[in-house]
């Protein structure tokens, strides 16, 4: 596969994520550096640009389907706008390599985060649905 080849689609996975609304970067990033090459910056950029028409569609599609509330994302949006100066003006000052071991801190936290949010989930549920047999069960003895 041609390195172009590689971007593309690398592109059209990250496109694909974004466009359900789940951080389609979080993946273009790493697999633009790692698969494709890039460097940190570069990656970041293309991300950028890409995050802009992918975006506006996917809002598009989510509104059209009720999935936004327009209300309550104006203060996330307006604390994401401060937080997007922030990170700018970090990157433009940062090297290559802080922006790598940044991102992949990051990375890391937040599957650390996920893992442990999925297993207490599950555990939850199946407590739940221990519970609802047992009270099933109960229920069925009593009316015997």
């Amino acid at each position: 596969m041609t390195d172009w080849q590689i971007v593309i689609a690398v592109s059209v996975l990250g496109g694909v994520i974004g466009g359900m609304g789940m951080g389609g970067g979080t993946l273009l990033i790493p697999l633009l550096t790692l698969a494709a090459g890039l460097e940190q910056h570069l990656a970041q950029s293309v991300n950028l640009l890409a995050f802009v028409p992918m975006s506006i569609v996917a809002v598009i599609i989510h509104n059209k389907n009720g999935y936004i509330d327009i209300k309550s994302s104006i203060p996330i949006t307006c604390a994401a706008l401060i937080g997007a100066i922030g990170g700018s003006l970090l990157a433009r000052y940062s090297g290559g390599y802080i922006l790598r071991a940044g991102y992949g801190a990051f990375l890391i936290a937040l599957g650390v985060y996920q893992m442990f949010a999925t297993v207490k989930t599950a555990l939850k549920n199946r407590r739940q649905k221990k519970d609802g047999s047992n009270s099933k069960s109960v229920g069925k003895t009593a009316k015997a």
